[in-house]
């Protein structure tokens, strides 16, 4: 790794570089190379324990006391049922929107605990850029695998879902349904439960934000890139994992994008529109553009931020890894102008 970083960042002509390497810090350069290493050759238990709430909850209280916070500013406390992580923006009023979010990890790591920053600073940016006076925020900690394998994640999520109703007073048009690569399928595969149940036909989200989906579990889209950290193989272990023995990869509730249904997709779609965020060079841009094209043809409204020369889930990665505060947040900041300018029309509803 230490050769190929030099070989290809200070002898390696420009145009000839990765896309990431050709804009990425040296800083950034080395964070994704080792992350790359992991993905493809440490087991996940050991990504499993690193993501978890006992490490990323003591890493994020130093992140504040390194900033000089005693108490975060913005109330959050951990829920059992649905298990997860609510936060809000006053917790003494009903919220006028509520984020609904389902983390990554490839079904076989991550937790909530280990997003809890960037989930705050959505909350924060709702309230003083988006124009939300009491923003709510619920992150899902589903089960992982191996302890559970589908379709009890799905279970969850729509667990989950009917929690945020809840929160809303059963408005669903205040929910904002979003999630970054397996937790993104899992938002889809979500979308697609309502459109199946009869009872809950009507209780479609007013959006859905996916970053970075994992739309089609196994397919041969999805290889490696230059620039990307996901390994192809490993994200065919984890997925065939997921799917275990009760399904079938071609199952669209588990592998959304093989649903080539247009009417139900149609009918499975938010209320007030889509955004999808994935970086161009990463590992699943592919199939996520294959679903894009058949969302526009069913005549879904679907807006699109593709980030040239960055990689899987960028908006939490940047978050991380970069130094201005403008370029940390520019991801989120995109997210919060496509929800302000699409639920001003749905707060007319309220």
């Amino acid at each position: 790794m230490p050769y190929q970083l030099i070989r290809e960042r200070y002898f390696t002509p420009h145009s000839q570089k990765s896309p990431f390497v050709q804009h990425c810090t040296l800083f950034q350069d080395i964070v994704i190379r080792c992350v790359r290493y992991a993905f493809a050759s440490i087991p996940a238990i050991i990504g499993k324990v690193f993501f978890s709430k006992n490490v990323s909850l003591p890493f994020f209280r130093f992140r504040m006391l390194r900033n000089g916070l005693l108490k975060c500013p913005i109330y959050w406390r951990e829920t059992s049922k649905p298990q997860g992580i609510y936060m809000i923006w006053d917790e003494t009023r009903r919220p006028d929107v509520v984020v609904y979010y389902c983390h990554g990890g490839g079904f076989s790591m991550g937790s909530s605990f280990f997003y809890i920053e960037f989930l705050l600073a959505w909350i924060s940016l709702l309230h003083d850029e988006g124009g939300f006076s009491n923003p709510a925020l619920f992150a899902l900690e589903y089960t992982l695998v191996p302890e559970a394998t589908y379709p009890t994640q799905v279970q969850e999520t729509l667990a989950g879902y009917k929690y945020c109703l809840e929160l809303t007073g059963d408005r669903p048009e205040r929910i904002c349904v979003s999630g970054d690569s397996a937790g993104a399928t899992l938002i889809l595969s979500l979308l697609l439960c309502l459109e199946g149940f009869a009872r809950m036909g009507d209780k479609l989200p007013g959006l859905a934000i996916p970053i970075s989906p994992w739309a089609a579990i196994i397919s041969e889209k999805n290889q490696n890139t230059p620039s990307d950290y996901l390994n192809a193989d490993s994200l065919h272990l984890y997925g065939s994992q997921y799917i275990g023995t009760k399904a079938s990869n071609t199952d669209y509730l588990v592998s959304p994008g093989h649903c080539k249904d247009m009417a139900r997709w149609r009918r499975a779609s938010p209320t007030l529109g889509w955004l999808f965020v994935y970086g161009a060079e990463e590992v699943f841009a592919p199939e996520a553009k294959e679903l894009i094209r058949l969302l526009k043809n069913a005549g879904a409204d679907v807006e699109v931020h593709e980030e040239k020369g960055w990689i899987h889930a960028w908006p939490v990665v940047k978050l991380f890894l970069c130094n201005g505060q403008e370029e940390r947040l520019s991801g989120l900041r995109s997210m919060v102008g496509f929800m302000r300018e699409r639920m001003a029309v749905g707060k007319k509803l309220l």
